[in-house]
């Protein structure tokens, strides 16, 4: 019990720290490249302690109990993501698990924000929801034809059996789609539509401040890093925590260096783009699996 506990607080402190200074190298990045300064890697760490610090004002208990149970919800799904060989409830790092618990954290959200009352908030929502029945598709496509591959759906599984080869190597075009469906659920450019600033203002966090925006941005921190610890997971098979950190920078990086290039799709234009090339390559991916065409 006590290596469980140990276990699980050693996963989150890795989300948190790593997560949070990760978001401050990419915010330096794109600075860079768009030839600005930009703000200290450490500036996330500022900004969330200062929030926590400040009294807000609630929009009901609907609002609280949204950004508890996003919250929670991020925090229950990343207990149980595998980080190389850090593992805190073996045999539990199944894909639908996690899947099923991170839809838990993206309810919270969503219920919590319409419930401030700011329309930009509920258009905001909307667009997010949107945007998943857009990107989920051609991802959980890929993610079948992978378990049907592998004869597993436990994230360990996966990660053990690429000692052979990575993911990546064997199906490489199920691996772009993944990656592209990860700019969307990363709400990176050109899939950062549910925010929007210059068109809803910041959309579901527009009436978030103090306390509550602290929150979110740690839940938005937890969410980034499965999202992206998912990815390297199935498609970077790693073997230890150290090949694991190193690879899920990489991918961040690249991310991060697209995302700071490109313009902001409108939301038809994401949902017609998801569901046009990367939903075909996905069942394009899957008939090579069934036929053994396979690298």
């Amino acid at each position: 019990m006590i290596n469980t506990v140990l276990k699980v607080a050693a996963v989150l402190f890795t989300g948190f720290f790593v997560g949070l200074t990760l978001e401050g190298v990419a915010r330096k990045i794109t600075a860079r490249i768009q030839r600005r300064y930009g703000p200290p890697w450490y500036q996330n760490f500022i900004d969330l302690f200062k929030t926590l610090s400040k009294h807000g004002i609630t929009h009901g208990w609907i609002f609280d109990f949204g950004v508890l149970m996003a919250l929670g919800g991020t925090i229950a799904t990343l207990a149980f993501v595998p980080l190389g060989n850090l593992v805190a409830f073996p045999g539990l790092d199944n894909v639908f698990i996690i899947l099923y618990l991170f839809t838990v954290g993206a309810l919270g959200m969503a219920m919590g924000m319409v419930g401030s009352g700011n329309p930009n908030a509920s258009i905001g929502v909307a667009r997010a929801l949107t945007q998943m029945l857009g990107y989920e598709i051609p991802y959980l496509v890929v993610l079948s034809g992978v378990m049907f591959y592998y004869k597993t759906s436990s994230v360990s599984g996966l990660m053990n059996a690429q000692a052979d080869g990575w993911t990546l190597i064997k199906m490489p075009i199920g691996a772009i789609i993944a990656f592209v469906s990860l700019m969307g659920m990363l709400g990176k450019k050109p899939f950062d539509t549910p925010i929007a600033p210059a068109e809803i203002a910041s959309g579901p966090m527009v009436e978030v401040s103090s306390k509550y925006m602290g929150l979110l941005m740690l839940m938005h921190t937890f969410s980034v890093f499965v999202e992206i610890a998912m990815f390297v997971n199935i498609f970077l098979g790693v073997s230890n925590y150290f090949t694991f950190l190193l690879k899920f920078v990489v991918v961040w990086i690249i991310a991060t260096m697209i995302s700071a290039v490109l313009p902001r799709f409108r939301i038809e234009q994401v949902v017609k783009f998801y569901w046009s090339v990367p939903l075909s390559l996905a069942f394009v991916q899957v008939l090579f699996v069934l036929l053994g065409w396979v690298f």
